[in-house]
């Protein structure tokens, strides 16, 4: 359920336009802001192409039956890399302003 929670406000930071409200100044030009917030999604896309992945592999019922070792350890990288992906949107945008 974190991973969902987790996954969704980087979701709603990056495409429903919390991350431009949070993070472009009344000061800045709206070009500027994109652009840097373009740059920033992008790196932390990566991280979240990983936590979704994890996320997705660690939740599969037969992963999770056979081996709920492994699972739980997937499903801790996706938690990890949420976590990092929010953390990089939180700084970039922090430090552009």
């Amino acid at each position: 359920m974190a991973n969902l929670l987790l996954g969704g406000l980087w979701t709603f930071s990056v495409f429903a336009g919390w991350g431009l409200a949070a993070f472009c100044g009344n000061g800045e030009s709206p070009e500027s802001c994109m652009d840097r917030l373009t740059m920033v999604s992008t790196l932390s896309g990566l991280f979240a192409f990983v936590a979704a992945t994890c996320t997705a592999a660690g939740l599969l019922p037969p992963v999770m039956r056979r081996f709920p070792e492994k699972s739980l350890v997937l499903v801790g990288i996706a938690t990890a890399s949420w976590l990092i992906a929010l953390g990089v949107l939180y700084v970039g945008g922090l430090v552009g302003r």
